[in-house]
């Protein structure tokens, strides 16, 4: 898996973090278009297969959490995946501190990603936690949350590897956000392949008369209408 990391590192501090963290704000997600090409996304896909790269496969039926499947990842990461990881953690920090300070919760999240990961390892938190996902017609992801343990960084981001319309239709990301005593809102996010989604994990400060409040977020994948789909997803906390 040959890769000069390095485009992959100017590619993400080239995004505008300023407006990824309006977005978030106002909605609890952003997306980042063209953030992998198309060569490698398909590397990605291709890759899917070889084994030794996993730790684990995960078939959702079996566990009541749609249908479809994903694999994590194991130690070393590939260098595409771990340079995303690490990239992207450094420009979300801020803003997970910054919500965090918002909302009264004392947590702060060191700048380097390493550090953060040392915390989770030193709480037993030590399996690695990004992910392919595989849908074929038929499959969907329920509603969830990725929280995995005491550690929980509150951003984490999808990339969309396969292209809508030519490798598969239905599909979509979707979010829902429960306020309190308030129905719940849906938000469902358009990607192409190469397209990023970043988006809170658990929940988010949003302003209110009363101050500053919490909103409970999860999300999930539509079902898929034809053909396959993947996605890559980034993590940045570790696993029990």
């Amino acid at each position: 898996m040959d890769l000069d990391t390095t485009v992959i590192t100017a590619r993400i501090n080239a995004i505008d973090w300023h407006r990824i963290e309006d977005d978030l704000n106002r909605y609890g997600c952003a997306t980042v278009e063209r953030l992998l090409t198309a060569a490698e996304c398909d590397m990605l896909v291709a890759l899917y297969a070889q084994d030794d790269l996993y730790r684990s496969r995960v078939v959702m039926a079996r566990h009541g959490f749609g249908r479809g499947e994903y694999r994590y990842y194991a130690y070393p990461l590939p260098a595409i995946i771990s340079e995303l990881r690490q990239t992207a953690y450094s420009h979300l920090a801020p803003v997970a501190n910054r919500w965090n300070a918002s909302m009264g919760i004392e947590t702060r999240y060191p700048a380097n990603h390493a550090d953060f990961i040392r915390k989770c390892h030193a709480a037993g938190q030590t399996r690695p936690t990004p992910l392919i996902l595989q849908y074929d017609e038929g499959d969907y992801n329920c509603l969830h949350q990725d929280l995995y343990g005491e550690h929980v960084f509150p951003l984490q981001l999808a990339i969309l590897l396969s292209v809508p319309g030519r490798d598969f239709t239905g599909g979509e990301f979707v979010m829902t956000e429960q306020r309190p005593r308030m129905q719940s809102r849906a938000e469902v996010v358009p990607l192409a392949q190469g397209d990023a989604v970043v988006f809170a994990v658990h929940h988010r400060p949003v302003n209110g008369t009363r101050g500053v409040y919490r909103v409970n977020l999860r999300h999930g994948v539509s079902r898929l209408r034809s053909g396959h789909r993947h996605t890559v997803g980034v993590i940045f906390h570790d696993a029990t």
